[in-house]
């Protein structure tokens, strides 16, 4: 027609010069066979469904999102998730909260410091005594606990928490 071209076959293909298949359409599936796809509309790639693919990347020098404006975003990996920073930092920013969680595992932060800082401070009271207080201690292996806060520092090495 003036405004469209319409197909009916099993099979659609577009090659290259040299024979490469470009594009091919069948019932089951569609295949972009280019080195790379490039999508440059101005609201990026949709996507109805799910989406598997083994690399996202940005062009050069631009910045990379995965968006979901009024929904969940979630990544499911069978052998873990890996989420690096060559050269900067990472940032997860959330207007609600940031969970952690492993079902069977630790969570592991490891780095030089760990900082909290919009921890509150305890102060102590008229007689010396902090109330509804609590610290952070340590154990050995790295476990962190909370401990009712005193005059002094209430966090045992070998507290049985850290058994």
């Amino acid at each position: 027609g003036p405004k469209m071209v319409e197909f009916h076959g099993q099979q659609f293909q577009i090659n290259s010069k040299d024979g490469k298949p470009l594009f091919t359409v069948d019932e089951n599936e569609v295949v972009i066979g280019t080195d790379k796809l490039r999508v440059t509309g101005p609201e990026g790639a949709l996507f109805e469904h799910s989406v598997e693919t083994p690399l996202v990347k940005a062009e050069a020098f631009k910045q990379l999102r995965l968006e979901s404006p009024t929904r969940s975003l979630s990544m499911d990996a069978p052998r873990g998730i890996n989420i690096k920073a060559q050269a900067g930092n990472i940032e997860a920013l959330s207007q609600m909260d940031i969970k952690l969680h492993s079902s069977d595992g630790v969570l592991l932060l490891d780095a030089e410091t760990v900082r909290l800082p919009k921890l509150p401070e305890g102060t102590k009271g008229e007689s010396g005594i902090s109330q509804g207080l609590y610290e952070i201690c340590v154990c050995p292996d790295g476990k962190l606990y909370l401990s009712v806060a005193g005059v002094g520092s209430t966090c045992q090495e070998y507290s049985r928490v850290c058994q």
